[in-house]
């Protein structure tokens, strides 16, 4: 368990306790996050994560970025919750990040995954323009598009061009599927944020359509209480069919059953 995060000679410190034996998810396909790893990881790169965190707060009001700036609430709802997804992430991978919003989970990843590239896409001008700023500010491998996901899927330049695609609080998992899988490349896969109840029963199908397989969850609780959330992880087994993603907002308006 962590204590806490929290400030400390300008960095991020944390004060951890011995965990306990190492929990698997329902399935027991998965390990849980090691949060306490997590945490040392943040204090590792303290200064990096202080940085974001400032231009998160100064910048909130002008990009509209996220109704969570308190302290506290942004290191583990934000920062440590988007870390959960790092282990799952491919070595020397290509990311694909799906409606960056503020830019999580990708800004914490490419943080401390320093051997991966991403690829945030983005509609929004405003927040683009906000993750172009933290990338060059924090010397991040980050690429910013400002374009629908929708409009990525179709795109031979994105379209099924990458080791992962990862999304958070974006939309609803079954078209949020339509949106991420035509991007995964056959053998890589989708990584999920989600909160605590489980959607996967009813995307098996629209998952197989779209040529994913494995679908399978990583349930996890935040530390200190700040919640129950789970990772939902799907494989990329075959091509997605040309006719996908439909866009003019099909995905929402009538997804795959």
């Amino acid at each position: 368990a962590i204590d806490n995060v929290e400030k400390e000679g300008g960095c991020f410190r944390q004060t951890v306790e011995k965990g306990d034996a190492v929990c698997y998810n329902e399935n027991m396909q998965e390990k849980t996050p090691d949060f306490a790893e997590l945490a040392r990881e943040m204090a590792r790169n303290g200064e990096q994560f202080e940085k974001f965190y400032a231009m998160l707060t100064e910048n909130n009001a002008a990009f509209n970025l996220t109704a969570i700036t308190e302290r506290e609430e942004v290191i583990h709802k934000h920062f440590l919750d988007s870390l959960a997804g790092a282990a799952y992430l491919p070595a020397g991978g290509r990311i694909a990040e799906v409606g960056s919003g503020a830019g999580f989970p990708s800004v914490p990843l490419a943080i401390v995954r320093r051997d991966v590239s991403f690829t945030l896409i983005e509609s929004t001008g405003k927040k683009c323009a906000f993750l172009r700023k933290v990338s060059e500010a924090l010397g991040l491998n980050l690429t910013v598009v400002q374009m629908r996901a929708e409009e990525a899927g179709r795109d031979a330049a994105y379209r099924e061009q990458f080791d992962a695609v990862i999304a958070r609080a974006v939309a609803p998992l079954v078209p949020l599927c339509e949106y991420c899988l035509p991007l995964v490349k056959q053998g890589g896969r989708l990584i999920a944020w989600k909160g605590s109840e489980d959607e996967t029963p009813g995307a098996v199908h629209a998952v197989k359509v779209l040529g994913g397989g494995n679908l399978r969850t990583v349930a996890y609780e935040l530390p200190n209480g700040y919640g129950a959330r789970r990772l939902v992880l799907a494989d990329k087994v075959s091509h997605t069919p040309e006719k996908y993603p439909r866009g003019h907002g099909k995905e929402r308006k009538d997804p795959i059953v």
